[in-house]
């Protein structure tokens, strides 16, 4: 969300990043590689059966830091050439506002005093309104939903080597990849980089979407959402 939901059938072009050998996954030929924004499909670093779609943030190179209080990406970017620009680049939220989407959270609490004896499993659940804003990176805008009521579990975010914590390298042929549900994805902050030889394609169009929940039959078919995928 907002860019994809349950129920979406897309349209991937999977040989947009480059032709491979079906059985190594090694690739043959060049063709484009993953530009900011881009919405990518691959295989996930840590189960090759698993097929993930995130959007790409950090190319090679590139310094990522993440603010988990106010959501907003900070990046330097080509580290790797001799005379980069050492500059580091606020990535702002553009037209912020009140979405229409919801996400339920469940919140661990501090123990409570519950007939004489303590509840150390307390639980609470809450449906959070999510705020939609506008990112702009590259020559790509797209729309994120987050709320600032929500901390990110930055204690399980992948920690790379001389690196503070929420701040990454990308190294090279790997690529930082976030979700557009800032508060509900596990993407890069939390298993790292994908590598190049992971990648399947670029999700270009959504050719069907049927409105419906998770894990419940369709109930109609979303005519509005068929279209490019940005």
């Amino acid at each position: 969300m907002p860019t994809l939901l349950v129920g979406d059938f897309i349209l991937v072009q999977k040989f947009t990043y480059g032709i491979k050998n079906p059985i190594t996954n090694n690739i043959l030929i060049n063709v484009n590689k993953p530009k900011y924004g881009d919405v990518i499909v691959f295989k996930h670093p840590k189960n090759s059966n698993l097929n993930y779609i995130k959007r790409v943030i950090g190319l090679p190179g590139d310094k990522i830091t993440y603010n988990f209080f106010t959501k907003n990406l900070i990046i330097q970017f080509n580290t790797f050439k001799k005379n980069y620009n050492k500059k580091q680049t606020f990535i702002p939220h553009i037209n912020t506002k009140q979405s229409d989407f919801f996400q339920l959270f469940k919140y661990d609490i501090e123990p409570m005093f519950l007939n004489n004896s303590y509840d150390y499993n307390k639980k609470i659940e809450k449906n959070v309104n999510l705020n939609i804003c506008t990112e702009k990176l590259g020559q790509s805008k797209y729309k994120i939903l987050f709320s600032k009521e929500i901390i990110d579990n930055n204690d399980i975010y992948f920690k790379q080597p001389n690196q503070e914590k929420g701040t990454w390298i990308v190294p090279k042929d790997m690529y930082f990849v976030m979700g557009d549900n800032r508060d509900n994805s596990l993407d890069s902050r939390y298993w790292g980089f994908v590598p190049k030889k992971n990648l399947i394609g670029k999700a270009i169009f959504i050719w069907m979407s049927f409105k419906k929940t998770e894990n419940s039959w369709p109930t109609s078919i979303r005519i509005n959402r068929i279209g490019s995928i940005h």
